[in-house]
């Protein structure tokens, strides 16, 4: 996780410095990855970086509406295992709760365009600091009331009985390289920064002020990270869960793990947008640009709103829009492994998007010679982190399968 920390800093760095071409102070700005890697390298390494960039930010959607139906299941679930006291499992189905997320999207995907969606970033942050201290307390109450650390550094061991049978030596290296994945999911935030960047006043240049956000946001959350998987770890060994806060390690207080989880879900619906509004902005500049004639695209229609000022209401923005929401729900319902998803996406989009654009880019606009020791340097770096890719791709791809062997569609209970 140090590592993956590194290189990210690093290489979001290098990315950060090609939001101008040419120069990072004076030289043209790309107001979206796609755009820098247009204007930097051009040829058909745009529309591979385009595809796998959307396609990621769809997967991203889809990922975060099974994340918020499962915390919204385990606040129904641990209100439930309350009454019982512990004495009835609580199944629930987790539709009724991904229908719900995804109405929730439909409302918030009508704000405009990203620079608006500043305050829902700002609420996201609150809430993910909240969830993620709640998590940690109760991992280290949960250590103190043990009096020891479980696990071992080598991690579960082989022949050791789960909830989902015994762990072989061929699930331990699936699973070893599905948290690769996992890790990197946790880190993907490159595919997005030039559009961040682009809502930052200057001067100072955009990538100082980038480049210090990225020091900070990757520091706070690497600890936070480290300190999670830790604890929680040592409070539950061999048989942590997934999530610690809605695997129901913890079963009290529960208006505690009530509070977490609902954090989860308001962290979400924020973050949904922060990740899709590049993607939405994309589908309807490129609309507007192929149907530039047609109203239904292009006009846009002032409705006063009391107490909030004027919307500007666009019908082909609402119906691809809702389209889009109901979409990833309806996918999220069909495949419900969140884990598996998350390192997936994490794999398919980190090597690509977070090491080797940037990387290619940086030695384009500073001119690296090929074969001196930097080019030789990043050249090696981006080689490694393909490796990493391709071996939580692996991983994932096998979690998948093992998921599907017990799978029915639309028929997932939790």
């Amino acid at each position: 996780m140090i590592l993956f920390a590194f290189v990210v800093l690093y290489t979001s760095n290098l990315l950060s410095q090609c939001y101008r071409t040419g120069d990072p102070v004076n030289g043209p700005r790309n107001y979206t990855y796609m755009e820098a890697v247009k204007g930097i390298l051009g040829g058909k390494k745009v529309k591979v970086c385009g595809l796998i960039q959307y396609l990621n930010l769809f997967g991203v959607a889809i990922g975060y509406t099974i994340a918020a139906s499962v915390s919204m299941l385990a606040i129904k679930r641990s209100n439930c295992f309350h009454r019982n006291h512990r004495r009835d499992p609580c199944h629930m189905s987790s539709n009724g709760y991904m229908i719900a997320f995804g109405v929730t999207e439909i409302l918030f995907s009508q704000i405009p365009g990203f620079d608006q969606v500043w305050w829902l970033s700002i609420v996201a942050a609150i809430m993910s600091f909240t969830y993620s201290t709640v998590g940690l307390v109760l991992g280290i109450a949960k250590v103190a009331g043990n009096k020891s650390f479980k696990g071992s550094l080598t991690g579960i061991s082989i022949g050791t009985v789960t909830h989902i049978g015994t762990v072989t030596s061929t699930q331990k290296i699936w699973r070893s390289l599905q948290a690769l994945g996992a890790i990197a999911f946790a880190y993907s935030f490159s595919i997005i920064l030039i559009e961040i960047q682009d809502t930052i006043k200057s001067p100072p240049a955009e990538h100082k002020t980038m480049k210090k956000a990225s020091m900070l946001s990757i520091g706070v959350t690497t600890i936070f990270y480290l300190l999670c998987g830790c604890i929680g770890y040592a409070a539950f060994g061999n048989d942590a869960p997934g999530n610690l806060l809605t695997g129901f390690g913890f079963f009290d207080p529960y208006w505690l793990l009530d509070i977490a989880n609902a954090a989860i879900v308001i962290h979400l619906v924020g973050a949904y947008q922060v990740y899709c509004q590049p993607l939405f902005a994309f589908v309807e500049k490129w609309s507007a640009k192929k149907w530039s004639k047609s109203n239904f695209v292009t006009a846009e229609h002032d409705i006063p709103i009391p107490f909030v000022g004027v919307y500007q209401l666009n019908f082909f923005r609402v119906i691809w829009r809702t389209i889009f929401v109901i979409l990833t729900t309806i996918i999220a319902m069909l495949l419900p492994f969140f884990n598996d998803v998350v390192g997936l996406l994490g794999a398919l989009g980190f090597w690509p998007l977070t090491v080797y654009f940037p990387i290619e880019m940086y030695i384009k606009q500073k001119k690296i010679g090929r074969w001196t020791n930097q080019w030789i340097g990043l050249e090696m770096l981006s080689a490694a982190c393909l490796f990493v890719s391709i071996a939580a791709a692996v991983g994932s791809i096998a979690g998948v399968v093992l998921d599907l062997k017990t799978y029915k569609p639309f028929k997932t209970i939790y």
